[in-house]
């Protein structure tokens, strides 16, 4: 790998803000290819050639959305060196917090010990977590908070058709979490971001959870998706977000220290890299394979995998791109937070069973 050039620093387009620390949670019980393979007609072999996962992790029963964003979010604050009630906002991004209300960021603000932040969701698929992150970086630029926490977290697996041979294979749960709060120098970019209601019918959930009413119900919505038009849409229609956001940036892609695209699919990626001309000095998010397309949760997982192996080093410049269900995207660039104590691990066990759980609906 040739040496990165050097930090141009002021050269960097950017709110006085940054992301101070980082979290993650990963699931306790990893699904194999082979595991997948008992339900759908496939194989290992066309799973990694089709999409480069080789596992992913589901959350057991006691492994609840708000389990996960809390534990991401503690973990987050202890890495950014700052306490709970210093916290002023609260954003959480999932699709699969199943109650309508209250908000999942409320729950989790509560349990982490914030006191009384502002808090709630958005819903923006697998670009949540971009979305927030601009959303918490303009709070802190205006004054609005100090310290505001972004949160993804998903329990895809609750909505999977495990006999769907089309998506079986691809999602995983888990959550990630950034502390976003005031800087020195520029640390993050400007966001580019949009969307195309046109393909709304592309990733979606099978049906309404009004439908669940009718007699007979229609079952249990899960997700749906046509691949091959969302990977002919990101692989062609993601790199001028790319470039505008590196742009309004100031910089180009011989400036980026690593390149963190959403992790849905390992040849995405392959053709993202080519068509943007990345460099070989920059690292590439890779971590699909370990982690399977775990949405939003993807880019903070994908983060915390570069820092801790070194690839990608504390406050180097990234570029972030990801894109979801609407069609929705965003893409940014960001400096790197300080590196954690280690990469994301899966839990070793499942936690205790949260107090007055909701036997209902567990998420």
């Amino acid at each position: 790998m040739s040496t990165p050039p050097p930090d141009r620093g002021p050269a960097f387009r950017g709110a006085l803000t940054g992301l101070l620390g980082i979290g993650t949670y990963l699931p306790s019980r990893q699904i194999t290819n082979e595991a997948i393979c008992e339900r759908i007609d496939s194989s290992d072999d066309w799973i990694r050639s089709r999409s480069g996962i080789r596992v992913r992790y589901w959350a057991e029963p006691t492994e609840t959305v708000e389990f996960m964003a809390a534990t991401a979010a503690e973990r987050a604050l202890e890495h950014a060196g700052i306490a709970a009630d210093e916290v002023g906002c609260v954003i959480v991004s999932t699709v699969s917090h199943l109650h309508q209300f209250p908000s999942l960021a409320a729950g989790v603000a509560h349990r982490i010990g914030a006191v009384a932040p502002g808090a709630f969701d958005i819903s923006a698929g697998c670009a949540g977590f971009c979305y927030g992150l601009s959303l918490a970086s303009d709070m802190v630029a205006a004054g609005s908070a100090r310290y505001v926490l972004v949160i993804a977290v998903e329990r895809l697996s609750e909505l999977l058709d495990q006999e769907d041979r089309d998506t079986a294979f691809l999602f995983g749960d888990g959550a990630g979490a950034a502390v976003v709060g005031p800087t020195d120098r520029p640390g993050v970019g400007p966001v580019v971001w949009g969307s195309d209601g046109s393909h709304k019918e592309t990733i979606r959930q099978s049906h309404s959870w009004a439908a669940l009413r009718d007699t007979p119900a229609p079952g249990w919505p899960v997700i749906t998706m046509d691949g091959r038009e969302v990977f002919r849409w990101a692989a062609y229609q993601l790199g001028p977000v790319a470039e505008q956001a590196l742009e309004r940036a100031g910089v180009t892609v011989g400036d980026l220290d690593s390149f963190v695209p959403h992790q849905a699919n390992a040849r995405i990626t392959d053709e993202l890299v080519k068509g943007l001309g990345i460099p070989g000095h920059v690292a590439v998010a890779r971590s699909v394979e370990i982690h399977g397309n775990t949405s939003a949760v993807s880019i903070p997982l994908a983060i915390q995998e570069l820092l801790a192996s070194g690839e990608a080093r504390p406050g180097g410049l990234a570029l972030l791109l990801s894109f979801g269900t609407g069609l929705v995207w965003a893409g940014q660039v960001v400096r790197l937070p300080p590196a954690p104590a280690g990469p994301p691990v899966p839990a070793s066990t499942a936690p205790a069973a949260p107090a007055a759980p909701n036997k209902e609906n567990p998420s």
